[in-house]
């Protein structure tokens, strides 16, 4: 497995580009399934993840092409696809596809809408808590599908179709807004969903099927009314730059000192997340390019937060918050409300030199002056990049092991931080 090693105590300065959010393009390319007309999306990251998906979309006939570089662009620039769903020549998503990747089985929700049938295997992901499907069978089955579970797979059915319902979740779930709304956009009547997700990502696919023929008002508050059709036809569109990439940046800007442009940012998206960036001693100021964030110097101060769903602050940030907190001016809490395993960071930033004390869900981190480079492990996407943004500020040298976890969720993580003036580099495995 490849390495990243990190010789750390150089500042951050020049630009970035921001690359469109993984959380948005997933979801986009399993709307793909929802039309036999060809989707084009815009600004997709080249990630492990979006590979794995194309594998899975093939594996139900969905045709995939990506467009050649064009002038001016070069290998940070987004990538445009084309999915074409003409002909579903498969409903099942089988197992050694969908175990490495949870979002791969949201494609339970087109394919039932659609075929009238999916058999889509139990999903696996990241191990940062049990995250069961529940909401998802629950609504799937208030639209009028009969779901079973045989053999480690969810089998959906609905042969005249789905029909329009009131679907509450009980908690909110991303995962399953994606999935009900998409499922809804072909159902009979008018479905609403209440308690919905109002994540960034949620109204960027809800404007992406708008743009294919959908029904859809009130995405990105509690409750969405969507009123099927018959089909949906074909589309182009950008996926939104990604926040949590943003977030993450700014915090290694934060972390080491510096002044960076983080271009095609947009503030809007992480409004929480940035508010409590300023707290800790940041500045961050809009920009025609995107986000320039500057720290002098000076002391990082402490800040306690609480993860929350949007447009709270982000549980995919926590980790990250967590390392910066390490080197703060005082004691900072941070509370994980969302995942109940997401401290799995923990034992390595203490490697490094971090004072870090647990307590259920809640971890008090008390900053120290100096951390020190070390060997540390990855144990999951978010985890990874909170070990880099700690061995950036760390002296001496930091290798982390297993980053394929980081190739899941950012792209060219290496390249665009040492344009930055990082001593970071990649070695592959032997």
């Amino acid at each position: 497995m490849d390495k990243i090693r990190i010789v750390g105590g150089n500042q951050l300065n020049g630009s970035l580009p921001i690359s469109g959010a993984k959380n948005a393009a997933l979801p986009l390319m399993i709307a793909s399934l929802l039309s036999d007309e060809a989707v084009t999306l815009e600004n997709v990251p080249r990630l492990r993840d979006v590979a794995q998906l194309t594998h899975i979309l093939s594996n139900h006939g969905v045709d995939y092409s990506v467009n050649g570089k064009r002038a001016g662009e070069d290998a940070m620039t987004g990538q445009t696809v084309h999915l074409n769903a003409a002909n579903i020549v498969d409903t099942t998503a089988p197992y050694e596809l969908v175990s490495t990747m949870r979002a791969s089985f949201w494609v339970i929700g087109p394919l039932v809408a659609r075929m009238g049938k999916a058999r889509v295997s139990l999903p696996g992901g990241c191990a940062i808590g049990t995250r069961p499907v529940d909401f998802f069978i629950d609504g799937l089955q208030a639209l009028g599908a009969n779901l079973d579970i045989e053999g480690g797979y969810v089998i959906a059915n609905a042969p005249k179709g789905l029909v329009g319902n009131r679907v509450v979740f009980p908690k909110v779930s991303v995962g399953a807004t994606h999935v009900v709304m998409m499922a809804a956009t072909l159902a009979r009547g008018e479905t609403v969903i209440e308690n919905a997700a109002c994540e960034p990502e949620i109204v960027d696919l809800a404007n992406c099927l708008i743009g294919m023929g959908a029904k859809i008002e009130g995405a990105g508050t509690p409750t969405i009314h969507i009123q099927g059709v018959d089909r949906l036809h074909g589309h182009t569109h950008p996926v939104v730059p990604d926040r949590i990439e943003t977030g993450t940046y700014a915090m290694a800007v934060a972390m080491t000192g510096g002044d960076v442009t983080l271009e095609g940012a947009r503030a809007d998206l992480l409004d929480s997340a940035l508010d409590t960036l300023r707290a800790t001693g940041a500045e961050i100021t809009e920009t025609n390019s995107g986000l320039r964030v500057k720290r002098n110097g000076s002391g990082i101060e402490p800040v306690d937060i609480e993860t929350a769903p949007f447009p709270g602050f982000p549980t995919d940030l926590q980790a990250q918050f967590m390392a910066l907190m390490t080197r703060s001016k005082g004691k900072s809490r941070i509370t994980e409300t969302i995942f109940e395993n997401r401290f799995m960071h923990v034992q390595e930033l203490a490697r490094l030199g971090a004072d870090i004390h647990l307590d259920g869900q809640v971890a008090t981190v008390t900053g120290v002056e100096t951390l020190k480079g070390a060997p540390v492990m990855a144990t999951d996407l978010r985890a990874s990049v909170s070990l880099v943004i700690a061995g950036l500020a760390a002296k001496g040298e930091t290798t982390v092991n297993r980053v394929y976890h980081l190739d899941r969720g950012f792209e060219r993580l290496e390249e665009k931080l040492r344009r930055c003036g990082a001593e970071i580099e990649r070695i592959a495995a032997s």
